[in-house]
Order: C-alpha cells, then structure tokens, then sequence
C-alpha cells in the first residue's frame, strides 16, 4: 500500500509556510509576473466550498486611479474606526493597515451574487459561502508565502461603497482587499503583537475536551 502521507521535506515546507504566513502591510513595489499570478489564484481556486458552490471571485485591481480611489475607501473606515475605539484611538491611528499604494498586486476577494439558491450546506448555517471564501483567500496566501511574496488582507471598508465602486451586482459582497508583492522582509512575528497592539493566546487555551470549557 502506498504511503499517502508526504516526505518529510514536503511536510516540513508546508508547516514552514503556515507558520511564516504573515498579514503584511509593508511592500517594496516591485511586480508578480503574470503566470505567477496566474498560479496563485489557481491554488486559491483549489479551495473546498460547501456544495462545492465556489462562491469566490477576484478582481484584479490594474487601474492606478482606482487603487487610489479603494484606499480612500480604506482612510474613511480606519478614521471611523479609531473614533470607535475610544481610549485606544491613539495608539490604533499609529498602525500601519494597508499597503494599497505600495503593493505590486490589489486583489478584491467578494462573494458572488445569487448565493441564496445554494442550500446544500447552507440551510442552517448560511455564513458557509463566507468560509468558503475564506479558505480560498487562505489557499492564497499561503501559496504566495511559499513563493516569496508578502499579502496582507484588508478589512477596514464599507462593503456597499466598495461594491459601488467595482460595479458589482446587487447581492454580491466584497470581503477582502488583498495587497500582495515582494517585500523587504515577513515580519518575525504578527505585526499587531510586535507593535503591542495584541498578543496572540496559546493553542492549550483555546482547544476543550468533550463540552465547552472543559480542558483534558
């Protein structure tokens, strides 16, 4: 019988990209060449979704102006935000959220319209297009990892206005602002914990035998 498992090397290149995987804000330009970019949205598109609905779609963000125009987009959430935050405004504005401008590549990751005809897995647990959207941006991340490129994943926007402005049809929902591209260097740790903005929690707190907050 034929070993299904992977080599040693091979095992340790995966776990090697997943724990190097890093939401980067900082980018130095640069390019993805076409077949490159090419490939990075073929692994995304490798992705599980639920029904296998593959509810993902990418836009590729090519016009200057209208990077220019998302990251505007991007300023007037992360100023509501820091309003929100109260006491912690300060220290939020001093963060680095996104390298729109300075990334080789903008990717928009959305849902796609007319999900509500996808039952299968969905009945009771409709956010499932949402998690398969997520694995798909997941799969890319970790590919452009593996090959040498920083992505960061941008939350901070209005979805309506940026659906808005991409054109996109009614029922559809954008996710993901995606900034990918070289960088100088990934970031040894997350950037939130080496800006003290966070520290992440140890895996032994968060896993429960049998009921909820019961630890083995």
């Amino acid at each position: 019988m034929t070993d299904p498992a992977f080599s040693e090397q091979e095992r340790a290149a995966v776990y090697r990209a997943i724990a190097e995987r890093r939401d980067m804000r900082h980018f130095s330009g640069g390019e993805v060449a076409p077949a490159l970019l090419a490939r990075l949205l073929e692994a995304a598109h490798h992705a599980p979704s639920v029904g296998l609905m593959q509810p993902w779609r990418f836009i590729r963000i090519s016009d200057r102006a209208l990077r220019g125009q998302i990251q505007a987009l991007v300023e007037e959430e992360r100023l509501r935000t820091a309003e929100a935050l109260g006491e912690r405004s300060d220290d939020f504005m001093k963060l680095k959220v996104e390298g729109i401008n300075d990334c080789a590549e903008v990717l928009v990751a959305a849902l796609m319209d007319d999900r509500e005809k996808h039952i299968f897995g969905r009945r009771t647990l409709p956010e499932m297009d949402m998690a398969s959207l997520s694995c798909a941006i997941q799969n890319l991340w970790l590919a452009a990892r593996a090959e040498g490129l920083g992505m960061g994943w941008v939350s901070l926007f209005d979805p309506a206005a940026l659906a808005d402005l991409l054109h996109m049809p009614t029922g559809s929902k954008p996710l993901a602002i995606l900034c990918l591209g070289p960088v100088e260097a990934f970031y040894p740790a997350p950037m939130l914990v080496l800006e003290g903005w966070a520290q992440a929690r140890p895996l032994q707190e968060l896993v429960f035998d049998n009921t909820w907050g019961v630890k083995s």
